[in-house]
This record gives structure tokens, sequence and C-alpha cells, in this order.
């Protein structure tokens, strides 16, 4: 016995939603505050626009049923074309809708910004007085990334660690190729831009290891800029700085440029020590000796400008004193 297409298609659909159903997706099931509140503005969002969405697919399927060619009982009215009180329905659902929602994404996207510091670790949870965030500064290479950790004196490759429940903040730039900087369970993505540095505030509440990646397309190694994201207690994470520090070589800048080489799939490696200003010589462009910064080229020409700019002013101001004297000479 054949079972109709029709069938085996709802079937085949039933199927398919109820695996969904038990999927449990790191983006709707995230373990840090952040990306919780994103979750919960992307489930309201959904909610809002089903509130028309389900009603149009409802009498959309209706309206095809009851009115097939084969009801003769459908009544026929080919005359009519308005009702007051059915345009009212039809347009002031979908506007009081879009205010809604446009409501709610404003008041979140304040919330949200990636550059605001937070006010809380969690739903209910303030930060405490006098709890600095963990400074995470971040370098998206070809292909790989590379963290700072200035508080502590270290730094990785291709591995991210923070204690539970402590605000941190990350600096992200990149050297060459434009990345993202995606860790789903804790944040949205940012982008890694060369010379230019963007800002992610979040906080990771459960422990676990996370995945990390970029989110933009980079090149033939991009496949492989992934990372983990470590949750850690506060002495577990103590202990892993101290293997980084037991285990981990010397980051020159010497031994920097053999690293900012591409290169793909490159394994965990620790630092124990960061030559200084590392961070910064690369966010400037300026990390070969004997480069000028960024930031002092562009103080060269801001001084430079201003100075031009008073001579200028100089130059014209006689001029001007001396085209009055000249006009007041000749009215008296």
């Amino acid at each position: 016995m054949s079972i109709p297409k029709t069938l085996r298609t709802i079937f085949v659909s039933a199927i398919g939603m109820a695996l969904l159903s038990g999927c449990d997706t790191v983006v709707m099931s995230p373990s840090g505050d952040i990306a919780a509140q994103q979750a919960k503005l992307i489930v309201w969002a959904t909610i809002l626009m089903l509130i028309v969405v389900v009603p149009v697919i409802v009498l959309t399927l209706l309206f095809a049923w009851r009115y097939r060619a084969s009801n003769k009982e459908a009544t026929y009215t080919p005359d009519w074309d308005h009702s007051t009180n059915l345009e009212l329905i039809i347009w002031a659902a979908p506007l009081a809708i879009i205010i809604a929602l446009g409501a709610l994404t404003w008041v979140s996207t304040h919330q949200l910004d990636p550059y605001r510091p937070l006010d809380r670790i969690e739903e209910g949870r303030p930060v405490p007085e006098g709890v600095e965030p963990l400074i995470i500064e971040v370098v998206a290479m070809d292909w790989k990334w590379l963290f700072f950790y200035p508080e502590q004196g270290i730094a990785v490759v291709n591995q991210l660690a923070a204690p539970l429940d402590r605000p941190i903040k990350f600096k992200i730039t990149a050297t060459t190729m434009m990345n993202s900087f995606y860790i789903p369970a804790l944040a949205g993505q940012i982008y890694a831009m060369g010379g230019m540095e963007t800002q992610l505030h979040a906080v990771i509440n459960q422990a676990g290891s996370y995945d990390g990646f970029s989110a933009n397309y980079s090149g033939a190694g991009f496949n492989g800029m992934r990372f983990k994201f470590l949750g850690l207690s506060e002495a577990k994470f103590d202990e892993w700085v101290s293997k980084a520090k037991t285990d981990g070589e010397v980051l020159s800048r010497k031994v920097y440029t053999e690293l900012a080489e591409p290169s793909e799939y490159n394994p965990v490696q620790y630092y124990r020590e960061v030559a200084p200003d590392l961070y910064d010589a690369i966010l400037n462009r300026c990390v070969a000796p004997g480069t000028l910064c960024m930031k002092d080229m562009m103080k060269h020409h801001g001084s430079h400008g201003a100075g031009a700019h008073a001579a200028e002013t100089k130059r014209v101001s006689p001029a001007v004193n001396h085209n009055t004297d000249d006009e007041g000479h000749h009215a008296h």
C-alpha cells in the first residue's frame, strides 16, 4: 500500500520539526549574561512578528479552502470592495506590533551596546563594588587568534580563558584581513579590523569549554580560525595562568613577527612574557623597528596642521590690520 505524496510530505515535515525542537543550540541557550539577553530579544521579536504571521498563514489556508472552486455554498460577492472596520484591523495590528518591536529593539540595543560597561553579571546580580573587568586584548591574525592578558603579563595563541562571574573587557584589532570575533555562548560577534580597535564587554556565568571562531571570511585558512574559550573558577583560572607562565616562551617582537606569518590550524601556544607595548604596536602598525606609529603620525599631522593654521593666521592678520588702517586713513 503506497502512501499518498501529501501524507509523506506532512510526515517528513513533522519528523523534521520534532528533531529541531530537541536541538539545544548554543545561541538560544548560552552561558553568558549578554548572550542570554540577546537570546531573549530574539525570542520576543519572533513572538511579536508571529502575531501577524500566524493569522495571515491561517487565513490564507482558510480562504483557499473556503472559496475553492468545488465549494458551491461559498458566498460570491464580486461587487464588494471595501470595509472600514476590516481596514482598521488590517493596518492597526501591524502598526502596533511595529511600534512595540521598535521600542523593544531601541531599549535592548542601548542596553546591549558592546562598548557599554556591564552593570550586572547576571539577572538580579549587579556587578560588586570594586570589581574591575578582566582586560583581554585580542588580535585576529592570518589565520589564528592571539590573546594578551596585560594584568597577568601573558599571551596565548588559540585559547582563551576567564574566571566565572567577572566582567570581561575585550579590546579587539587585527593584523591584516578583517575578521569577526565570535563566541556564541558569551556574546554577539564583533568585527576585528587592522589599525582600529573595537570593544566588547561580556561575562561568563557557567563553567565549561565553548567554541570561538571568526564569523567573517578572511582567506584560505579561515576554516581553521577556531579556538576554545574556557569558563573557569577563580582557582582554576589562576592555575591556567600559572601553566602559561611555566610552559610558555617569551613573546618578543622578533618572535611575534615570525608568528604573524600566515599559517593554518595552529596549536595552542603559551607565552609567559610579552614585549612591552606589543599590543599597542600591533594596533598602531609599528611593530618593526623604526616604523612610525599611526597614533604618532596623527599627532604629527595634527600639530603640523595647527602650526600651519597659526602661521597662516599670523601671515594674514597684519594685512587685515593694514587694510583696516588704510581704510581708517582714507576715512580720515
